[in-house]
Formats: structure tokens, C-alpha cells, sequence
């Protein structure tokens, strides 16, 4: 229980940037705050906060084991609940991120209908195009599209996505549809842009382009708009297209030959027992996505009704 107490000491300093207001809400004096901060980073031979005289901000370790002692915490508290209750609850809070055109398109309507199944469960979502960093964002989940980078959290995979080339008619009567790839790299295309950079590569099939004139923002729905407005040609995923083909205000370009994967997985942090609402709610998202599957949502070769 000390430990605990230490972690609550812990979280409560990071929360509050200070440990006079950690040591207030404690009853413990500063000094017995930065005790229990000094032996925590000896016994984890890391420097956990950096101190000013009026202020203390997270080391990048220190956010990393703060998200650790959160989870902690939150199992401690869950099994309370459970124990005096007599079952598992599904209750408390789930940080997610995702990216915006996925939370838009489909995510916001599971996570409606996980809501209403448990109504116990506060769902703090985020939707950034740009790679977050789960740890420094104190994220409990995040849902990613695309080839992921390594990294130390669990991959859970929901689906296989396809991203494909689309353009409005009006861009297709200008430029034309293109016969081969190298002639799409030389069209006027519309790209994401990252904190890396501009997506300029795109994998078509067997052989990877890069496009060579193009407009880019960071926001997927300003590249949606563009593309409606005939702008330029760009390279979507499915899910995020489904409505606007189907309404014939844009046109998929060879989706047969000209597609890529996108696996969608949800990423998130190594601990040996996870809340009850993370694993329900991951669960329920595989089946959600699987439903979507047999729907051909994610199948790039529908056609519009």
C-alpha cells in the first residue's frame, strides 16, 4: 500500500506541476514529496521530474512511468469495484486517438453505439492526422492506419483497409483518367502532410509512386473538399469515400489495380491486467470492424448504388 500511496503522490505532482500542491492535497510537506519523488528515481535510476523553484515538469521517462503508475492505479481501483460489487464493471475513462477522417467516417458511430451499452464509461477521444505519441498524450488507445513503425506497445489488428486513387468528375474531364502510374505522378494531386512531411509516396499495386505536384494539408477533411472541388487527384482510404462515390461526386481510378493496404490496428500499452472497459472495448471494436467487412465498407471494389 505504501507503493500505491507513492503513486498517487507521483500522479497528483505531475497533475499538478508542483509538489507543494501534491504535498496540500496529501496533508505531506513539499520536503516529504520530494522524498518520495528522490526514492522513486533511485530505485528506478532515472530522473523523473525536472524542478524549478516554483514549478516541476515530467522527464520523458518520468511521463512514461506516470502512464504506467496510472494504469496501476486504475486496475487497483477497478478490482476494488469489483470485489465489493461481486462482478467485473465496465466503468471509467478511455483516452483514445485516432485519425480524423477514420473517427469521422466510422469510428464516432461505434463508439455511439459502445456508449449506450455502457453507460458507465467516459470516452475521451482525440482525432489527429498527425502520429501522436502515446505516452507524452496519455492515450490509452490508439487507432492507426497503415504499416506501423516499431514500437514497445501491443498491436492489435481490427481490419484490412485499402486506400485508392479518387478524383471528382470535374477533375477527371480536365485532366483525364490516367492510363499508367508514372502519368499520375505527373497530374495534380492531393497529399496528407504530416509532422514528417507531405505523404508523397503511394503505394498502387506492386509498384510504389511518388507524386511530383501536388497541394497538401493536414487535415483530411480539407483534402476531401479539395478533391470534390476537382483540385486534384488523391489517395484515400475506402471508408473515407464510401458516401461520396456512392453519390457519384467521386470516382474511384482503377480501384481493382491501384490500391494499397492499410491495416487498421489499436495500439496500445504493454501492463500485465488491462481495465475491464479497455478490453471491452477492444473486443467490440473487432467485431464492429468485422461487421464492416462483410459489408465490403472497407472493400475498395463496391459500386455505387
Amino acid at each position: 500500500m505504501d507503493r500505491l500511496s507513492d503513486m498517487r503522490l507521483l500522479v497528483d505532482a505531475a497533475d499538478l506541476s508542483s509538489f507543494s500542491a501534491a504535498g496540500r492535497r496529501h496533508g505531506l510537506s513539499p520536503a516529504a514529496v520530494s522524498a518520495c519523488v528522490l526514492r522513486a528515481e533511485a530505485e528506478l535510476k532515472v530522473k523523473l521530474f525536472e524542478r524549478t523553484t516554483r514549478h516541476c515538469r515530467l522527464t520523458e521517462e518520468g511521463r512514461r512511468y506516470i502512464q504506467y503508475c496510472r494504469q496501476a492505479l486504475e486496475t487497483m481501483e477497478e478490482a476494488a469495484r469489483a470485489i465489493q460489487s461481486g462482478a467485473e464493471q465496465v466503468r471509467g475513462t478511455i483516452r483514445i486517438s485516432a485519425p480524423s477522417d477514420l473517427g469521422r467516417n466510422l469510428l464516432l458511430r461505434m463508439l455511439d453505439d459502445f456508449m449506450r451499452r455502457h453507460p458507465d464509461v467516459r470516452l475521451a477521444l482525440t482525432l489527429t492526422d498527425s502520429l501522436s505519441n502515446l505516452v507524452q498524450e496519455d492515450h490509452d488507445v490508439a487507432i492507426r492506419v497503415g504499416h506501423l513503425p516499431d514500437s514497445g506497445m501491443i498491436a492489435r489488428r481490427l481490419t484490412q483497409g485499402r486506400r485508392v486513387v479518387c478524383a471528382s468528375p470535374s477533375c477527371l474531364e480536365t485532366h483525364g483518367e490516367p492510363a499508367s502510374t508514372a502519368q499520375l505522378a505527373d497530374l495534380p494531386t492531393l497529399v496528407l502532410a504530416t509532422r514528417a512531411g507531405p505523404i508523397c509516396d503511394w503505394r498502387l499495386g506492386d509498384e510504389t509512386i511518388e507524386v511530383r505536384r501536388y497541394h497538401e494539408s493536414s487535415d483530411s477533411e480539407v483534402i476531401r473538399k479539395w478533391a470534390l472541388s476537382g483540385h486534384g487527384f488523391a489517395y484515400r482510404s475506402i471508408w473515407g469515400l464510401a458516401d461520396d462515390v456512392r453519390a457519384g461526386r467521386l470516382r474511384l481510378v482503377h480501384p481493382d489495380k491501384w490500391s494499397g493496404d492499410a491495416p487498421i490496428h489499436a495500439l496500445y500499452h504493454k501492463a500485465p491486467f488491462q481495465p475491464a472497459r479497455l478490453k471491452r472495448l477492444l473486443d467490440f471494436l473487432e467485431q464492429e470492424f468485422a461487421e464492416c467487412r462483410r459489408l465490403k465498407v472497407v472493400d475498395p471494389r463496391f459500386a455505387p448504388s
